[in-house]
């Protein structure tokens, strides 16, 4: 394969590269059905990817869709916690049964299949990869409408498996602040553009605090760069979300789905409309 490979085959001027074949999408099980797939990632770790995807799916429901949640940090899974859900998965020969959170949202995550959710996962990438398929084709994901999948940061193998084997309708980039974050912001967008995959727009976490004396906003980390970025590369700022300790504190107790705020009800529209 060449050092210059995109991994984009539709791209490809070698029409007959004998180093390569297209990637195939990974079929569902047969009990399965899942009309739109969100990706949501982002350039590096710590900026809330897991808060937001968690929100989206909570919106999802509360909107009347079958929702469900695939958790693809494999090494850092987090959704189990975020819903409150810890039961260990169900399977037999036709399939795995997803976890179900209390509304009613379809979850699947690797501390599901762990036997102490604080062990390490000392998998390397090529078994990760291999288990984000697994978590796609052996799961029964009964009648979803929106799958989000929470990936891991980064544009390394498990956004690349994702991309290549999963049909991802667009995926939803989320960052922070700080100067860094858009420099790392670009390279999930590039890379999204060589896999050919939608970018819905960009959510930027810890945007601001409130004084809760004076509601005035205090821009923690300085001043954004997400809407420059944006602009770059004509893409909408989706949402800039507060640091809501409330919110921080749902997470954590695993009450995500008791949250208030409409934070996100302008990305979650842009979702929609996929499916409308």
């Amino acid at each position: 394969m060449s050092e210059n490979c995109t991994h984009n085959c539709s791209s490809c001027s070698k029409g007959s590269c004998g180093e390569r074949t297209a990637p195939q999408k990974e079929k569902l099980n047969d009990l399965s059905k899942v009309k739109k797939v969100i990706g949501v990632i982002s350039g590096k770790g710590g900026v809330g990817k897991s808060l937001v995807t968690s929100t989206l799916a909570v919106l999802s429901q509360r909107h009347g869709y079958n929702t469900a949640v695939l958790d693809a940090d494999v090494t850092g899974p987090s959704i189990g916690q975020t819903f409150g859900v810890h039961k260990k998965l169900v399977g037999n020969e036709i399939g795995i049964m997803p976890n179900i959170s209390q509304t009613g949202i379809q979850l699947m995550s690797a501390n599901f299949m762990l036997k102490e959710e604080t062990d390490p996962v000392l998998w390397r990438g090529p078994v990760i990869a291999g288990v984000i398929k697994q978590f796609w084709k052996d799961v029964i994901w009964n009648d979803v409408d929106f799958m989000f999948i929470d990936m891991p940061p980064g544009t390394g193998d498990v956004p690349l498996t994702v991309y290549q084997s999963l049909p991802v309708d667009g995926i939803i980039i989320v960052a922070s602040p700080q100067e860094l974050v858009a420099m790392i912001v670009e390279k999930a967008v590039k890379m999204a553009n060589m896999m050919n995959i939608p970018v819905l727009g960009i959510v930027e976490n810890m945007s601001y605090v409130k004084c809760p004396d004076c509601d005035k906003k205090i821009c923690l980390f300085g001043e954004s760069k997400v809407k420059q970025t944006a602009e770059k590369y004509n893409l909408p700022v989706l949402a800039e979300i507060p640091i809501d300790p409330a919110l921080a504190k749902k997470c954590d107790d695993g009450q995500i789905e008791s949250f208030e705020g409409d934070y996100l009800d302008n990305a979650f529209a842009t979702v929609e409309k996929l499916i409308k």
